[in-house]
């Protein structure tokens, strides 16, 4: 590989064997949970070569050194245990409702304070962000897809002497690398895009910080909350077409999203313009957005997103869903389908909403 290659080169080359004769081209299973001593794995909960695949893979996406987690929430348990007692994290009043779930209950239980904010409301964030000790943003959030001035967040964060971390599964590292912009810390919940057929669990932390990349890699070992070897090897094989499918996914969303902003059961269409999430605001409400979820025979009613299959779902009939998103809110995970089939069964829906 060239010194610069493009991220589609990466996602296809990066977390390969060397080029040896008789090598295998892709990293295999290591199926162990114990190694010979003396080396620099040990045992199974310090490092696995084909969970080492997949970090290698996506460090080199996002520009730092990536750790594997269980799932997205362990990796966010392990960044929010690094925050002081009774220290302030500043996030989105509207985001991925495990991670505020998590906050919550720190806050609960007197281990962190919390300031909920808009994410897209610039000024807001950096007065918010005085008496930080860590930023946390989405962008685009989940599931309203607001976008946050990342420059200006990260700008006034540091400032305060606060880190700041951003989810990029959304984005994926083909849109938006935070690191370049000076996060300190990316998440991913690789169950969604990075993996993208819908059969595993796992997340991922990356940092440019290497010192940091080692407490959190501490953290990891200590809490237990490593991947799976098979979930690893999964994720790694789905990135290696993780830019046609986001590619495919989001020509898709841009043209439904197009669509359904002059269908008249749609009152309100939430596209950032990239990506393949679209989020639609039903002029029926929330009985209007559940009945939509029931009617379709393609989209698929499910909660996760990011899959080669398309999905939708009404978030707020979660009761952990920040009460900041619609009630006739539903969002749409478009995937790699013909466009034209996916409009037929969405449509034909939407139609039957306004009979």
């Amino acid at each position: 590989m060239s010194e610069t290659p493009q991220p589609a080169t990466v996602a296809v080359h990066a977390g390969r064997p060397p080029h040896e004769a008789d090598r295998p081209l892709n990293e295999p299973l290591t199926m162990a949970s114990t190694f010979v001593a003396l080396g620099d794995r040990e045992y199974g909960r310090y490092g696995n070569p084909t969970w080492e695949a997949f970090e290698d893979a996506l460090g080199r996406l996002e520009g730092g050194t990536a750790l594997a987690f269980s799932s997205g929430l362990a990796a966010v348990a392990t960044v929010l245990d690094l925050v002081g007692h009774d220290a302030l994290v500043v996030a989105p009043d509207s985001a991925y409702s495990g991670s505020l779930a998590q906050l919550a209950d720190l806050e609960m239980r007197g281990r962190v304070r919390s300031r909920l904010v808009d994410i897209a409301d610039t000024d807001a964030v950096v007065a918010a962000c005085e008496d930080a000790a860590l930023v946390w943003v989405e962008t685009p959030t989940n599931p309203n897809l607001d976008i946050a001035d990342l420059a200006r967040i990260v700008e006034a964060a540091h400032a305060a002497g606060a880190y700041v971390v951003v989810d990029n599964t959304f984005a994926t590292p083909l849109v938006q690398t935070p690191l370049a912009e000076g996060a300190d810390i990316v998440v991913h919940s690789a169950t969604k895009y990075l993996g993208g057929h819908s059969d595993l669990l796992l997340g991922a932390l990356v940092t440019k910080d290497q010192e940091l990349a080692g407490v959190l890699k501490g953290r990891r070992d200590l809490f237990g909350a490593v991947p799976g070897t098979l979930e690893s090897w999964l994720a790694l094989r789905g990135m290696r077409t993780l830019h046609l499918r986001v590619e495919r996914a989001t020509a898709n969303a841009v043209e439904l999203a197009r669509r359904l902003a002059e269908h008249p059961a749609v009152a309100r269409v939430r596209h950032p313009g990239f990506g393949a999430i679209v989020s639609i605001e039903l002029a029926g409400g929330a009985m209007a957005a559940d009945l939509l979820t029931r009617k379709t025979k393609l989209w698929v009613h499910t909660t996760s997103l990011g899959g080669v299959e398309s999905t939708l779902e009404r978030r707020r009939r979660w009761k952990l869903e920040p009460t900041t998103v619609s009630e006739a809110l539903v969002r749409l995970s478009v995937g790699v389908e013909d466009v034209d089939d996916l409009w037929a069964d969405l449509s034909g829906a939407l139609d039957d909403l306004t009979v």
